[in-house]
């Protein structure tokens, strides 16, 4: 068993979806002060994602933040000037890197799925994989129902506003633009593999020591 496989997943992912308005309102603040607690405090103090409580506000600014705070500055940047399309391919990067559990269904469900040329994505698919890394990881099998259900549900929330599969099941190729998939392509192992692309990846991500 490797070191990767012994590491507890985080599972905070619960609700929010992809939150794509607030990674970019957080990166833009971020960028003006390069630290991250300024940049919190700020989001906070002035409620600028308009949350309707404060405990809400601090919720999802904190969940914001760790998401993007694993985009390096020159990402970020590039997160700030996207387009639509280019921010939610981003922020389902940032999703990935943050959450080795989503990492993880990304490139061995999605994108195998896709590349075998099986057009769906199924909530049978994400079960059968919770159910495979159980295996490795007990703190999957300790998950009441309705925190899986959770899990499930915003996993495909995510999906769904990533522009990378329909309401009614079926993967969307990404189509790239060619600045963020250099972005992208500039990790070891490359962040491509989180995709439905045909872009081709040299190296597995079990390969590489984080």
């Amino acid at each position: 068993m490797t070191d990767d496989q012994r590491a507890r997943y985080a599972l905070s992912f619960t609700s929010g979806g992809l939150l794509a308005r607030e990674g970019e309102m957080v990166a833009e603040v971020y960028l003006t002060t390069r630290d991250w607690n300024a940049a919190k405090v700020r989001v906070i103090e002035a409620n600028l994602l308009q949350a309707r409580t404060s405990s809400s506000s601090s919720r999802i600014t904190r969940e914001a933040i760790q998401r993007v705070s694993v985009l390096s500055d020159s990402e970020l940047e590039l997160l700030t000037q996207a387009s639509n399309t280019e921010l939610r391919h981003l922020m389902w990067a940032a999703a990935c890197r943050r959450y080795d559990f989503i990492g993880d269904f990304a490139e061995e469900v999605l994108r195998e799925r896709f590349l075998l040329m099986t057009p769906t994505l199924s909530f049978h698919d994400f079960e059968r994989f919770l159910t495979g890394k159980g295996l490795w990881h007990p703190e999957l099998d300790e998950l009441k129902p309705s925190t899986s259900q959770k899990l499930r549900q915003n996993l495909f929330r995510m999906l769904h506003e990533a522009g990378l599969r329909t309401p009614d099941g079926k993967i969307v190729p990404a189509v790239l633009s060619a600045r963020v998939a250099e972005a992208l392509a500039r990790r070891a192992p490359s962040d491509l593999r989180f995709f439905p692309a045909m872009t081709p990846i040299t190296q597995s991500r079990n390969d590489v020591q984080r």
